[in-house]
């Protein structure tokens, strides 16, 4: 069977394209490369185009008899989407509609959706589970949540079997080469400042958090892929039909003591220009959001197995290696 990841050039994409492979699934890539690396995934095939080219995304289904989807590819900057939310609609679900059309058409039966924590917007809860209201508070949550729906409504109506998978915040690396090499994720935007001997930001330190600042779940990308491996083959085997899934670990991080890891790992802890400043707040930011990930344990048998300090130390290795080349 023949998955086609979108996107799978990109961070991300291009640790699920490693877990799939190594898991033994046979995979081909449709990335536009606006963020992606070919040298991420030497030895895939990959075809270089934008999800919102119909004929191509057609093409690409049908010359590679793909049965699977893993639509990764996505413009995700909550900020960016704040200030140019009709680029995020085109990208996001114009790009997903098409997608899910030539899909269809070509008689894809499974497909797994890359969503986001940002689905729930502000929740009001200590531990955010599916059944947690969806209220995005940015149009990048709302792309994605409207992602879901269609993902859904489409499955009602052609019955194609699907996972949306909810991410929340995605840092480390599974191996230096595919590291990070984006700063619009708090690990690399830290790492960027502490190299250039700058103190790193915070964004509002008066939420409504023991420390003021945002509570995140951290979770390591090599676990986030080794989720799509676990969905891919539930799909395959038929023994999903239908799930919308956390993928987190159950804890929260604020800012605060995310930063303070960083620099102990990174050995600037004792620098006076690394402490932190405090700046404003960003638009679209809520104050905690943390995963139950109950529902995918009990239907995929998956749980995350990297901490917070894995997680850093393994985007350290991998932000060193790229800097010192």
């Amino acid at each position: 069977m023949t998955w086609l990841v979108t996107g799978g050039a990109g961070y991300i994409g291009a640790h699920i394209i490693s877990a799939m492979r190594e898991g033994g699934q046979d995979v081909v890539v449709l990335d536009d490369l606006s963020s992606g690396d070919l040298a991420r995934i030497p030895g895939t095939h990959v075809v270089q185009g934008s999800v919102l080219d119909a004929e191509r995304v057609a093409r690409t289904l049908r010359d590679n008899d793909v049965r699977g989807v893993v639509h990764v590819a996505a413009k995700k900057q909550v900020e960016e989407s704040v200030n140019r939310p009709l680029y995020y609609y085109r990208e996001n679900v114009e790009g997903l509609r098409v997608l899910l059309e030539a899909a269809t058409d070509a008689g894809v039966g499974s497909f797994i959706f890359s969503s986001s924590a940002a689905v729930y917007g502000s929740p009001d809860v200590d531990v955010v589970d599916e059944d947690t209201p969806c209220l995005p508070v940015n149009p990048y949550g709302t792309t994605k949540y409207v992602g879901e729906r269609m993902v859904e409504e489409v499955s009602a109506a052609t019955g194609l079997r699907y996972v949306n998978l909810r991410y929340f915040n995605v840092a480390g690396a599974g191996t230096p080469e595919l590291t990070d090499r984006g700063v619009s994720n708090l690990v690399p935007m830290v790492f960027q400042r502490l190299a250039q001997r700058q103190a790193p930001r915070i964004f509002g330190d008066d939420y409504a958090t023991p420390d003021g600042t945002c509570i995140r779940d951290f979770i390591h990308v090599a676990d986030v892929a080794s989720a799509h491996v676990a969905a891919a083959q539930a799909l395959a085997d038929g023994r999903v039909e239908r799930l919308t899934a956390n993928i987190g670990r159950g804890e929260g991080v604020s800012v605060q003591e995310m930063i303070a890891t960083i620099r102990r790992v990174s050995g600037t802890a004792g620098e006076d220009w690394s402490q932190p400043v405090v700046e404003p707040r960003r638009a679209g930011d809520p104050a905690r959001v943390v995963a139950s990930a109950d529902r995918i344990r009990d239907a995929l048998g998956w749980k995350a197995r990297y901490g917070v300090e894995e997680m850093v130390a393994s985007a350290w290795a991998g932000w060193t290696a790229r800097t010192a080349g």
